[in-house]
């Protein structure tokens, strides 16, 4: 006998039903997302990627907005997605801008180049000197080069100066000042107010990376050796410009020290001061050097400005797409390390001891690849993680494969260990290098605990069990413990540059012990080889593996390769459909700011060298705070 069916309650019923309509709903939404991708997709395969043509009489222009960087910290899909959406990214890339000015200098498309500076924001000034001499070239060439901004700073004025022509807005302003370091010092707020002790172990008086912490100011040495080679940087600086503009250094250094007066007499008017100066060779508006453009290019009532133009950007593209994936040419392969060098895998804009090795390894395999010229653009970090890398230097030369080194503005500490080892080193006069020196650094907090009734206590099989305990005070037996170990990283330092360059030990310790020193000042005592930027050790690497003439063979940089999904969003967000419709989207907007801090670090690099690791409880560092 059949029992009869059993009939649900309202409440059931009700809750049923919910249930059949969240997961209708849900169906649908997955639904629409996957076809709406799926057309995406579909469309930027037919829309492809936005060409603009380039004509004869094109003026370029180059308006850099963000950090001149030696690679991108962002992915191919972020940086993609931002310039659909109108955001500006932040960086530019060196390599883009050389690249471009080498090029522009014989495409017969190409008339004259607008230089655009405002927006440009440079650390350092050996990578300026680099973009100044690629500039002076194109004008040597013949070009017209134009330079224009609204406000300037004295790095930027250092690539205007190189221009037949600069222009400064009536209302604008540019000052020449001088270079200066100064930094924040935290021993009274750490140690007497907050009670935290900070343990400070080194060698080399010259070695101040942390000072600020275990002193209230700069220490006499710091200051002796910061302006030794600040001095010969600001003294560069000014001869650079002075050529540029056709006139006296020593006059203007001379304005310099009498800038009051001056800025007074043009009636604290920093326009005016700049054009009597000479610094500048006329005012003008935006609107008045785009008209002038006009009249001397193509007019073009369509174009931004009045007149016929390619950026930066889309200039790059016209050469990218010049490039043949198969060219068979044998390759002189670029491994930038830019950034801080900490252990493991990191992201473009910092070094990792497990990732950069594993690009110089790439280049090491391959076949195609008959040179190495690693990029380095770094004050240091940790010993270990460097010392992974000079390894991969020493093992590419035993493979045959010439390496050659090109420090950009900083190759200090850290980035001179991995550099140490190179065939040849280049650096450019200004770069900041040396810093041969070791330091650790251990802060402890029973006092500051204290301060909040906290206090630590326990026992250990042995007097060192525990030892590093950060909540308890530090043994000065354990302070043995750890001068020691700095002392042998500082012997493997010196011990290794004096291999690798062919000189006693004591003649290392004797520039180095710490100290820092501009390029030209490193070259001077066999730290460096060469005065020259990428270009030249690039030719160099080519020579020593004999590649014969630039276009006899092919510059590629090892990079790490984007995913499918970078690929993937990189191609819809630069074609026209994708841009047009990610520009006003939510959810590109929502993907871009969860990719955003992948790209950033996840923490300070003090924190991070700071964190606890069972394995070493003692990290030696080879850092070096030399910026300007």
């Amino acid at each position: 006998m059949n029992q009869p069916a059993r009939t649900r309650g309202p409440i059931a019923r009700f809750f049923v039903g919910l249930w059949d309509a969240m997961n209708f709903t849900r169906r649908l939404i997955l639904n629409l997302l996957f076809f709406g991708l799926l057309l995406l997709f579909l469309a930027a395969l037919g829309a492809g990627k936005q060409v603009k043509p380039l004509l004869e009489r094109t003026t370029l222009v180059i308006e850099p907005q963000g950090r001149l960087v030696e690679q991108y910290t962002q992915d191919p899909a972020t940086r993609a997605l931002s310039k659909a959406m109108g955001e500006d990214m932040g960086e530019v890339q060196l390599r883009d801008l050389l690249r471009a000015l080498e090029a522009a200098r014989t495409d017969k498309r190409i008339e004259r180049v607008l230089l655009k500076l405002d927006g440009l924001q440079a650390d350092g000034v050996a990578s300026l000197r680099e973009l100044a001499d690629a500039i002076a070239e194109l004008k040597a060439s013949g070009k017209q080069v134009i330079a224009f901004a609204e406000m300037m700073d004295q790095r930027q004025y250092l690539l205007a100066a190189q221009a037949n022509e600069v222009y400064l807005d009536p209302m604008g302003g540019l000052l020449l000042e001088g270079l200066a370091r100064y930094r924040q010092y935290y021993r009274e707020g750490l140690q007497d107010k907050l009670g935290v002790d900070v343990h400070l172990f080194k060698v080399g008086e010259y070695k101040s990376a942390a000072e600020p912490f275990v002193r209230d100011d700069a220490s006499p040495e710091a200051k002796e050796a910061d302006l030794f080679w600040m001095n010969d940087v600001w003294q560069r600086y000014l001869a650079d410009v002075a050529r540029a503009r056709r006139l006296d250094p020593a006059q203007l250094a001379a304005g310099i020290e009498q800038l009051p007066a001056q800025i007074e007499a043009a009636r604290g008017d920093l326009a005016q001061y700049a054009l009597r100066a000479r610094l500048v060779d006329g005012l003008r508006t935006r609107e008045q050097v785009e008209d002038l453009l006009a009249e001397r290019g193509v007019a073009d009532a369509d174009a931004e400005g009045g007149f016929r133009q390619i950026d930066l950007d889309g200039y790059v593209g016209h050469l990218n797409r010049a490039l043949n994936p198969a060219d068979p040419r044998p390759q002189v392969a670029v491994v930038v390390a830019a950034g801080e060098i900490t252990g493991g895998e990191q992201p473009p804009g910092t070094v990792g001891g497990e990732s950069t090795s594993a690009l110089l390894r790439e280049a090491r395999d391959d076949d195609k690849v008959k040179a190495v010229v690693l990029r380095v653009d770094s004050p240091g970090g940790e010993v270990f993680a460097s010392e992974q890398i000079r390894r991969e230097v020493e093992a590419l030369r035993k493979a045959g494969k010439p390496v050659v080194v090109s420090m950009g503005d900083v190759a200090a500490s850290g980035g001179y260990w991995i550099a140490m080892n190179a065939d040849r080193i280049y650096a450019d006069a200004s770069t900041i290098t040396g810093s041969i020196g070791i330091f650790g650094m251990i802060p402890t907090l029973p006092r500051a605990l204290d301060k909040i009734g906290v206090h630590t206590d326990g026992v250990g099989t042995t007097r060192f069990a525990g030892a590093f305990d950060l909540t308890r005070p530090l043994d000065p037996e354990v302070g043995r413990v750890i001068q020691s170990v700095i002392e042998k990283g500082y012997r493997d330092f010196t011990g290794k540059v004096a291999s690798a360059r062919g000189k006693p030990v004591a003649a290392i310790d004797a520039v180095g012990r710490g100290r820092v020193w501009s390029g030209a000042q490193a070259k001077a005592r066999g730290l460096v080889d060469e005065l020259g930027g990428l270009r030249a050790a690039i030719a160099d690497a080519a020579r020593r593996a004999k590649l014969g003439k630039r276009g006899e063979y092919r510059v590629r940089y090892v990079e790490k390769t984007p995913t499918p999904f970078e690929r993937f969003f990189a191609g819809l967000a630069e074609s026209r459909v994708g841009a047009l419709l990610l520009k006003d989207s939510d959810l590109g907007r929502a993907l871009l700011e969860r990719a955003s801090p992948q790209m950033a670090a996840d923490a300070r690099f003090v924190e991070r060298l700071l964190q606890r690791d069972a394995r070493t409880p003692v990290k030696t560092l080879a850092h070096c705070f030399c910026g300007l």
